[in-house]
């Protein structure tokens, strides 16, 4: 078996401008200064309160769950005017249709929602491709492997059969914790250099060379 688990924003999907979008409404609800777009940024991957930890380290978890819903109401809000944009990074479905057409089995392991994941998967007419999708909505936050497992679990497939696919340490690592292969991608929020320093055997450009390093 081969089993390809993606991670979503940053490497199927470029959603960065509608996230730092909200989690600054998110911030400006509690009268509090937005952190810089690249530190928001950052912390894409992680779970919402697990983020917000990170992008306000004195706050309560009191004060990271009600930031977290402050920020998917914007989310939602946005949704709802027609302001989210999730485009796929260019060659992404080309590389997952081939992937998909050699016999490989995906699945995604993400930070976000099961409704967003299902939203965006459904927008790009890709959601078909899937046998598993994991969220933070019933997993700990990455670099928890939970995950991972239960995409494990769910797709029928050992660890020496997979290979996490993200653009972030936190994915790297998760693989790592759950005993599989990572490779990162480039055109994500983390520098190659720390996914490699987090356990990548790979670091690829673009999706064309993702495709031909897992089919070689």
């Amino acid at each position: 078996m081969k089993f390809a688990v993606f991670d979503c924003d940053g490497t199927l999907i470029d959603g960065q401008a509608s996230i730092c979008e909200a989690m600054e409404i998110a911030f400006g609800a509690f009268d509090l200064p937005a952190p810089p777009r690249g530190q928001i940024r950052r912390a894409v991957g992680l779970s919402l309160p697990r983020a917000i930890r990170e992008l306000l380290p004195d706050s309560t978890e009191e004060q990271q769950h009600a930031m977290a819903d402050a920020y998917k109401e914007a989310f939602r809000t946005a949704r709802t005017q027609g302001r989210v944009s999730q485009p796929l990074f260019a060659g992404i479905e080309d590389t997952l249709r081939a992937l998909h057409g050699a016999g490989w089995t995906l699945g995604v392991a993400t930070g976000m929602s099961d409704r967003g994941l299902a939203h965006c998967l459904a927008n790009n007419g890709i959601a078909d491709l899937f046998v598993t999708l994991q969220t933070a909505d019933r997993h700990p936050s990455k670099p928890h492997p939970a995950m991972l497992e239960e995409a494990l679990f769910e797709a029928g497939a050992l660890p020496e059969e997979t290979v996490m696919i993200g653009d972030t340490a936190y994915d790297m690592q998760m693989a790592q914790n759950a005993g599989t292969r990572a490779v990162g991608v480039d055109w994500g929020y983390h520098h190659p250099q720390e996914l490699t320093a987090a356990g990548a055997e790979k670091v690829v450009e673009t999706p064309a060379e993702l495709l031909e390093y897992l089919q070689a």
